[in-house]
């Protein structure tokens, strides 16, 4: 027994330590910046006594009332077995039966999308701030290294995206570490402060928070966009759950971020009550002057921690977009062939490399950059709450007294700074939202183009199952596990039926080997399986018609991932199916498989993909022309199947079709 308590006490210890590295690493960076821009930045506040006190009430609150309350206390409840984020929320309230009304079902996917779109671009702000706050603080110690800011900072930047495709494994060892050094010192720089002014704690009493808005009318109120800077990185709580667990991130924010971070706000505040001319920046004029230039090489490590954190986040949510038919199939390269989430996307990696730099160049100076930060993190914040409002009323049954107080509480906090923020749009606010609607048009249009060449394929190909009755069925014959297709459903020219038919199969040429058609439907004949046949006229000895599907959950166990139906002598459907959070290895998966007459031998099996040439005419569909050159543009360029389904390309057969969209 108690060895047993030792390792669970072991376990846990290393997950708070890995949560501390990971998941906190963009709120832990925000005391960098967050004060500073209250009363510094463009939007900055007259620094009096009871200014201070009431912006420090802000910090506090938000720290409590969001963190701590909306995320940690009741959002994180909302996990699709065991895994967090936007899209587990959509998967919640999609998985559940009956389903929501068509109208209401597509507004919380909407929501999820733009809430996902959104963190594009907070993942473009955060790497620059972070990285850019931390280098600005080496004016401090040598003034003449100002001019050299923006380049160092690029340069970082542009190294910490280069050695993303040498996967993080082992670097993670250090996140750990490196951050419990970085919260200690947030929490022994700004103890030093409360220590000397004990009375900034005072600002814990919510009357200062209203005083500060009686007292600055409409300023006060713009102020909360330069507040929720606290706040950022609310969102890495949540969808990263699924890598260590809610325990662990929960015991680590309330036995350890937490204090640190509020011992670092406060202490920051008291430094300014007494020494206002620190306002340009408050943190670093905690520490004393020959303890500056290693804060700032810390600092500069935290702040690559945090991006580095975020940037996997991104490449995880771009892998759950393509898995649930909301973007195009990307190269995903697997870092670690231990920990399936350590993905590396080389596309949305420079494209992130490219957009940060170009923040860079463009702000300058964090201060700039932090108008731009806040639009996308509070309206991500506001989407959050629409859809745990939908889990809760859908998914979980609550009643309307009860769910919705409690998303509208959340929702007067989100949306009072998302307005605060919206003041800020011209001053740089517009960029992480052009972003946002650039990735958002790529998933609308993706999706409504795959369900438009999903009808036209349709059209043209035959269900799979028919009854004995010839009514039309989704399932093989009860009890024979074989296709029956009645003679008066076969179009005689139709060579795509033919081979189903046990007395019709003796008509084509069988050669040895095995054929695995890649068939986009389960409830279809393959496309490229009729092309084949009009074309070559013949069959391998066994047929394999594989669909891969995906599940609105993070993972599927490996003994439920295939469902086996013997259609006809020789002739087998298979259904592979994964979870969102999981990327297919066909070959694999057909390896590791028992179940057919046959044994699936690599050497013997060939592999048939078709090749789709969209043409797109305005008369098609409801799509408007433009969004049909871009879908077709957006499949030309997507991820080959081969890699993507991870096929021995020397045994793949691709042939052409083309396609009217």
């Amino acid at each position: 027994m108690c060895m047993s308590s030792s390792r669970t006490t072991t376990s846990l210890g290393v997950l708070i330590l890995g949560a501390v590295g990971v998941v906190y690493g963009d709120i832990g960076t925000s005391p960098l910046y967050a004060l500073k821009e209250c009363f510094h930045g463009p939007h900055a506040i007259a620094l009096t006594p009871a200014n201070i006190m009431g912006v420090l009430s802000l910090i506090f609150w938000s720290l409590m009332l969001v963190i701590t309350l909306k995320y940690l206390t009741f959002v994180m409840r909302a996990d699709n077995r065991g895994e967090g984020g936007i899209f587990a929320l959509l998967a919640l309230v999609n998985g559940k039966n009956p389903p929501l009304r068509p109208v209401l079902a597509g507004g919380v996917v909407l929501a999820a999308l733009a809430g996902a779109s959104l963190l594009y671009g907070d993942g473009v702000i955060t790497p620059a701030i972070s990285v850019l706050s931390a280098v600005e603080g080496l004016s401090l110690a040598v003034p003449a290294a100002t001019a050299f800011t923006v380049p160092l900072t690029c340069l970082i930047l542009i190294a910490l995206f280069l050695i993303q495709r040498h996967g993080t494994t082992t670097i993670g060892h250090l996140f750990g570490p490196i951050m419990v050094l970085w919260f200690l010192s947030l929490a022994i720089l700004g103890g030093v402060q409360v220590w000397q002014h004990p009375q900034v704690l005072m600002a814990m009493n919510p009357w200062h928070a209203w005083h500060f808005f009686v007292t600055n009318h409409w300023a006060g109120f713009v102020i909360l966009g330069s507040v929720v800077l606290c706040i950022t990185g609310g969102e890495a709580l949540y969808a990263d759950m699924g890598h260590f667990g809610r325990q662990a991130i929960r015991l680590s924010w309330y036995l350890f971020v937490c204090p640190s971070l509020l011992l670092n706000y406060f202490g920051q505040g008291a430094l300014l009550l007494y020494r206002p001319q620190a306002a340009s920046n408050p943190f670093f004029g905690l520490a004393p002057e020959a303890l500056l230039i290693p804060l700032v090489i810390l600092a500069t490590m935290a702040a690559v921690i945090a991006s580095q954190a975020l940037i996997s986040g991104i490449f995880s949510l771009a892998r759950q977009a393509i898995q649930l038919g909301f973007f195009p199939r990307l190269q995903i390269v697997h870092t670690s062939s231990a920990t399936e989430g350590q993905i590396y996307v080389p596309l949305i990696n420079y494209s992130l490399m490219v957009a940060c730099v170009t923040v860079v160049l463009i702000f300058q100076e964090s201060s700039r950059l932090a108008a731009a930060y806040g639009i996308a993190v509070t309206a991500n914040m506001v989407l959050t709450s629409i859809v745990f409002l939908a889990v809760l009323r859908h998914s979980w049954s609550w009643p309307i007294w009860k769910s919705v107080p409690l998303v509208g509480f959340f929702l007067a906090l989100d949306l009072a700074y998302l307005g605060a923020n919206l003041t800020k749009f011209a001053d740089g606010g517009w960029f992480p939202t052009v972003v946002a609607a650039l990735v958002l048009t790529l998933f609308l249009t993706w999706r409504d183009g795959r369900r438009e060449l999903g009808k036209r394929m349709a059209a043209t190909t035959l269900p799979l199952y028919y009854e004995s009755d010839g009514s039309l069925s989704l399932q093989p014959q009860a009890g024979t596990g074989r296709l029956f297709l009645p003679k008066q459903h076969l179009p005689v020219a139709n060579l795509s039926v033919h081979f189903l038919t046990s007395e019709l199969m003796e008509n084509i040429v069988r050669v040895p080997g095995t054929a695995v058609f890649m068939a986009v439907s389960a409830h279809h004949l393959p496309t490229v399986l009729v092309h084949h046949l009009k074309l070559n006229h013949m069959l391998h000895e066994q047929v394999i018609l594989l669909s891969v599907q995906f599940r609105d959950q993070p993972f599927v166990a490996v003994e439920e991932q295939l469902e086996v139906n013997q259609l006809s002598a020789g002739v087998y459907q298979v259904v592979a199916w994964y979870g969102f959070m999981q990327t297919p290895d066909v070959t694999a998966l057909m390896a590791r498989e028992k179940r057919f007459e046959l044994p699936v031998i690599p050497e013997h099996t060939t592999y048939f993909l078709g090749h789709q040439t969209l043409m797109t005419r305005q008369s098609f569909g409801r799509m408007a022309r433009w969004r049909k050159l871009l879908f077709a543009f957006m499949s030309r360029n997507a991820n080959p199947a081969t890699l993507y389904f991870r096929l021995p390309s020397e045994r793949v057969i691709e042939i052409g079709m083309q396609i009217e969209l």
